[in-house]
């Protein structure tokens, strides 16, 4: 639990410095510029998610709740942080009606697998996750003060981002199905 517990923390710590140390970040991408900034950012992140990982399967398993019913929530609500995920980087007007698709994403990831995951080492992990997603919007918002919505996109943008979030749950949904439970069991 220790490592799950650990890599928690350290998401935390290292995806907190562009809302409470914006220039610790700057100092960094002066120093060293913005690709080797974000590479090492990324490789981080990869050790980070690779602790999350090993620890959450290291962990032992003890029950707090059992929700059978919500198997097929859960399946509702990981599609839609599927296209959550997409707007955030998509062209469309998601952007228009939802200021951070990205972290919303997270923390409808993160409240749909609490529902099937009722186990202490899933509360550290998706729960730790879930609140940094809401710490981060409201640091955020208080960063960058008032929403300036962007413009109005064409239609043909929201079909894509809707035909690419289809295929990209389709293939999450076999690859969960592959290392881990099925999330659409018999």
């Amino acid at each position: 639990m220790t490592l799950l517990i650990l890599g928690v923390v350290l998401w935390w710590a290292t995806h907190s410095i562009p809302l409470v140390a914006p220039r610790f970040r700057a100092a960094m991408v002066a120093r060293h510029g913005e690709k080797t900034w974000r590479g090492g950012f990324a490789l981080l992140t990869l050790a980070i998610v690779a602790m999350l990982v090993i620890g959450y399967q290291q962990a032992e398993y003890e029950e707090l709740w059992f929700l059978p019913w919500a198997v097929h929530l859960n399946n509702l609500m990981m599609l839609i942080a599927v296209g959550l995920f997409g707007a955030s980087h998509s062209k469309g007007n998601a952007k228009r009606h939802v200021r951070h698709p990205q972290l919303l994403a997270v923390i409808v990831w993160a409240v749909a697998h609490l529902l099937v995951n009722g186990d202490v080492a899933s509360l550290i992990l998706f729960g730790g996750l879930g609140v940094w997603s809401v710490a981060a919007i409201f640091a955020t918002n208080a960063r960058d003060g008032a929403w300036v919505k962007p413009a109005p996109a064409p239609r043909k943008k929201d079909f894509i981002l809707v035909g690419i979030t289809v295929v990209a749950f389709a293939v999450i949904t076999v690859i969960h199905g592959l290392i881990g439970p099925s999330p659409f069991p018999v």
